[in-house]
């Protein structure tokens, strides 16, 4: 049994989706595009694998925490950043 068709002409705009000068406005839906959310999603072809960090518990003086993140999101990274050039300037 074939569906009859519910409206006889398309509601949609189609010269103003194809507009080339036509501005989307971010909504709670869809957010303002942020490209360092799509750089996490990339995936790493070709290249070495990351090595698996290990989950401690450690405490730090909270003037030095607050200061690693004051600098912004990542701060663990960079504090693990910290820690490896530390290792790598006492091997030599």
């Amino acid at each position: 049994m074939k569906r009859s068709v519910t409206s006889a002409k398309s509601k949609t705009d189609w010269p103003r989706l194809m507009s080339a000068d036509r501005k989307a406005s971010p909504t709670d839906e869809h957010p303002e595009f942020d490209p360092s959310s799509v750089v996490k999603g990339i995936v790493r072809r070709g290249l070495k694998p990351i090595a698996n960090k290990e989950l401690i518990s450690m405490r730090i003086d909270q003037d030095v925490i607050a200061w690693f993140k004051a600098q912004g999101p990542g701060y663990q990274t960079r504090i693990n950043s910290v820690l490896r050039a530390f290792r790598d300037a006492s091997a030599a």
